[in-house]
């Protein structure tokens, strides 16, 4: 995984880049969609997952932590639910520190909204 140099005190601005690798490159864990976007057309899924890597509205509505974990998009007349869950290397708990990226093992879901 690519390096960054960031502050050993900015804790918060590590995790925003790890997620926003995985959001935008897919680099540094696992992306999964669910049934609801596997199901749709091959043109909306490629569009879908283009509209989740292109986000960028971060809010204080959408992101109040500052840590880039989620967002909504709209493809295709469908709302698309995205979000960044943190685990243990095991995937049977949580991370104990998801800005150290060999602890934390990143999930970003792709679901449809109505499936939350």
């Amino acid at each position: 995984m690519e390096q960054v140099t960031v502050a050993s005190g900015d804790r918060l601005a590590r995790i925003r880049y790890l997620n926003d690798q995985l959001r935008t490159r897919g680099l540094g864990g696992m992306i999964v969609v669910t049934d609801g976007i596997a199901s749709l057309r091959p043109d909306l899924g490629r569009a879908v997952h283009k509209e989740v890597a292109a986000f960028s509205a971060f809010d204080e509505d959408n992101d109040p932590h500052r840590e880039h974990d989620f967002g909504s998009v709209e493809v295709g007349g469908n709302t698309i639910f995205w979000k960044i869950d943190y685990y243990d290397r095991t995937m049977t708990a949580g991370s104990e520190d998801p800005a150290d990226a060999r602890s934390t093992i990143r999930v970003l879901t792709i679901m449809l909204a109505e499936e939350y």
